[in-house]
């Protein structure tokens, strides 16, 4: 079963990586083509405005994101008893996935740990070429931050402080603590921090220790500001508060020559169903000469204002007195590069280095995404600045070397190791890579195993079991059939993803918006083909889908559902628009998100929307039937396989304090519906599966669960992490599904 959407997320950017036998596309966001041959590749782009489809689908229309509704889900799955076998990770290992931060162990040389974004903490003890979990599949896996202590006690921030663009970046459960290098944790507060930017802990007292806390971005107010603590973490006081109530920290830092002496970033910013407010009058740097008891803003960089944004700031180990900082401002939607500057007397007045193309361009409207700046702690000039590109300075930031082609792109995290001072750690959308040569351009080497991938989807075929691909944030389409293990195939945000269950060698593979390619050699050699299709708007993650019974019958949602009978060479439009259009601020967006065509009858097709719509065709387009409308986003249609009027639709969206379905079911093809939701996790449901027999598989934000009865669930097997999980695949003859997961890459049942 496959059609729709999947999650959250993270990043809006991506890196094209031209696949085999495709030439790199000069504009992924060029004008979206007429009608043309499938071989022509003319990407086609969203629609204007903020692209927040990730967001909008975890939410419910006209409301925010309730506070703490992924705690509460999380403890309602946790109430549920398990049946079934043990989950096993199938990979991929070697590709990894965004990293947020990143700490050296004090005492073992060698050994560093990695907060991935929604994948966990992960300790290395071979200097970054492998990754093993230091953190319970058992807690949230959402990580912003990681610190160790002089005497090797380390500390976790869950939530992610980066917002994301056309993603929904999932919010934590406060700051944790391990005094065994993270065998075991314990919560010590900041519950209801939301997101963590930045631990720092006093190098000369490990019990003093100071958390950036960006606070929810849904929802104002809540632990957000600077938090400093004497005795560990056991209490905290916060030390400063925000100019406003969506005012957080995102970065916190000593003066390396005086404990006494910090700096902050404030950053003023949230998130609406249909608004991205990234800047704001909290924005802003403080500086504290009394260990933290009173703070005085440094308007000598930037006054407050409206539209100033994230801010990144990095001071010189080597030259205390020496600050470095880059400014995002623009409208509330997106943040522009507005300058590089420096300070020579920490922080009272501050100079505008030239501007620079490189470093403007990485930064272009994504200064919310990025906020970093990383200074070389044997040289205040050599300077690095996170951005789509690494951004490298060797002067003081007078001038600027921008690499995007020797590693992935999107930077997050920087750290040097102190006893060999030309080793230098990085975390980006790709993983963590490592430099022995101070970070060189093309020195960089990735970790070959960091099992936290990001799907959105997955594919399987019945003829060969180690045969699987998926569509990846912002690592592209994967395979996992190469000589080399898994491998991109087609980049972007990898989104859907199609194996012909007759032909392993027939393979379909898409980025955003709906961008798909076709393949007739396992994804050596690819032809473009939505150019042959016909849409006015296509989703984020546009569906994708075989004939159940015919795979050489194919179907593409836009707004208008397209049929192919040519295994997706050629394509007709066999119906209307299927939804009410763009809504206002492009909200809903107006696209098909899932299809599904019947088993038992080959004229019957279903069809779900963004804008809560369920359309049934008994005639193969020539009459539509709309059966369902007023609910969340659709994010799955599944029907029987022996009887086309019965099927099952499932509904995403956080609920605020509203017991809408998630899961729903007809037996009349649509003329009534039966609530199956029952003891569900009242969690957006991203996917469900039929099987063998009566029993119902489904994909949810905190897990896959079974139900053999109607409205009655329990959580499916054992061993699989608190992740969401945004598509499983089903293999019948062997009893197999296969569950793509956003953080944890894909695992493996076999089902009761």
């Amino acid at each position: 079963m496959k059609g729709a959407v999947a999650v959250v997320t993270v990043g809006l950017m991506f890196a094209f990586v031209a696949p085999p036998g495709v030439a790199a596309a000069p504009d992924a966001g060029a004008t979206p083509p007429g009608p043309g041959q499938p071989g022509e590749y003319r990407p086609v782009r969203g629609p204007s405005g903020p692209a927040e489809h990730r967001f909008l689908q975890k939410s419910t229309p006209g409301q925010d994101l309730p506070r703490h509704a992924y705690d509460r889900a999380a403890a309602e799955a946790a109430a549920l008893p398990v049946t079934g076998g043990e989950w096993t990770s199938i990979g991929p290992a070697n590709i990894g996935g965004r990293v947020t931060d990143l700490a050296l162990d004090p005492h073992v040389r060698d050994t560093i740990y990695a907060a991935a974004a929604s994948g966990g903490l992960w300790r290395s003890s071979d200097a970054g070429a492998s990754f093993q979990p230091a953190w319970p599949d058992s807690f949230t896996q959402a990580m912003g931050a990681v610190a160790a202590a002089g005497d090797g006690t380390l500390y976790a921030g869950t939530g992610e402080a980066n917002p994301g663009g056309g993603s929904l970046t999932y919010t934590g459960t406060g700051v944790y603590r391990s005094t065994d290098r993270g065998a075991t944790w314990t919560n010590i507060g900041l519950k209801d921090s939301g997101a963590i930017g930045k631990i720092v802990v006093d190098p000369s007292d490990p019990r003093r220790l100071f958390v950036a806390a960006a606070g929810s971005l849904f929802n104002p107010g809540g632990d957000r500001g600077v938090y400093r603590s004497t005795n560990g973490g056991n209490t905290w006081v916060r030390v400063l508060a925000g100019a406003t109530d969506t005012t957080g920290a995102t970065e916190v830092m000593f003066d390396p020559s005086n404990p006494q002496r910090l700096y902050a970033v404030m950053w003023d910013h949230r998130r609406q169903p249909n608004l991205r407010s990234y800047s704001g009058v909290g924005s802003g740097v403080y500086r504290s000469t009394d260990g933290g008891n009173t703070w005085t803003r440094l308007d000598g960089l930037v006054p407050a204002a409206a539209d100033l944004g994230r801010i990144g700031l990095g001071v010189a180990p080597s030259d205390p007195r020496r600050l470095y900082a880059i400014i995002g401002r623009g409208p509330s939607s997106s943040n522009f590069f507005d300058g590089f500057y420096t300070s020579r007397d920490g922080g009272d007045s501050w100079s505008r280095l030239p501007d620079n193309e490189d470093l403007a361009g990485s930064q272009s409207s994504y200064a919310w995404w990025f906020g970093k700046v990383w200074v070389d702690p044997r040289n205040a000039n050599h300077v690095h600045v996170a951005g789509i590109a690494l951004l490298t300075s060797q002067d003081g930031g007078r001038s600027w070397d921008a690499d995007d082609d020797s590693m992935h792109v999107d930077h997050h995290a920087m750290v040097w190791d102190p006893r060999d001072n030309r080793r230098v750690y990085l975390g980006n959308d790709g993983g963590v890579y490592r430099s022995d040569s101070n970070g060189r351009r093309g020195t960089w080497v990735a970790s070959q195993h960091q099992p936290f991938t990001q799907f959105y989807s997955g594919a399987i075929t019945p003829q060969d079991p180690a045969r699987v691909s998926g569509g990846t944030q912002d690592n592209g389409s994967l395979r996992s059939w190469t000589r080399r293990g898994w491998q991109l195939y087609v980049g972007g945000d990898g989104e859907e993803n199609l194996i012909n269950p007759t032909d392993v060698n027939n393979v379909f593979a898409c980025y955003q918006y709906g961008n798909c390619f076709r393949s007739v050699d396992g994804g050596e050699h690819l032809t473009y083909f939505t150019g042959a299709t016909t849409a006015n708007r296509r989703n984020w993650f546009t569906p994708v889908q075989f004939d159940p019974v015919n795979p050489n019958v194919m179907y593409y949602g836009g707004n208008r559902l397209n049929r192919s009978v040519d295994n997706g060479v050629t394509w007709t439009p066999i119906s209307p628009d299927l939804t009410g259009g763009p809504g206002q601020d492009a909200y809903p967006f107006g696209t098909i998100t899932t299809v599904a065509a019947a088993a038992s009858n080959s004229n019957v097709v279903w069809v779900g929307t963004d804008d809560g719509r369920v359309w049934v065709t008994p005639d193969l387009g020539s009459t539509w039937q709309l059966r369902l409308s007023g609910q969340p986003w659709v994010t799955r249609v599944a029907v029987s396989p022996t009887n086309a009027t019965t099927a099952y639709v499932t509904l995403s969206g956080y609920r605020a304090g509203s017991y809408q379905p998630h899961v729903l079911m007809t037996n009349d093809a649509g003329a009534t519906w039966t609530d199956l939701t029952g003891n569900l996790p009242q969690a957006p449901v991203n996917d469900i599966v039929l099987g063998s027999g009566s029993e119902l598989f489904a994909a949810t934000d905190q897990g896959v669960f079974i139900s053999t009865a109607a409205g009655t669930w329990q959580r499916l097997g054992s061993g699989l992490p608190l992740v969401p999980v945004d598509d499983i695949e089903y293999d019948p003859t062997r009893q197999r599904l296969v569950a793509a997961t956003f953080g944890r890459s894909m695992y493996q049942l076999t089902v009761p």
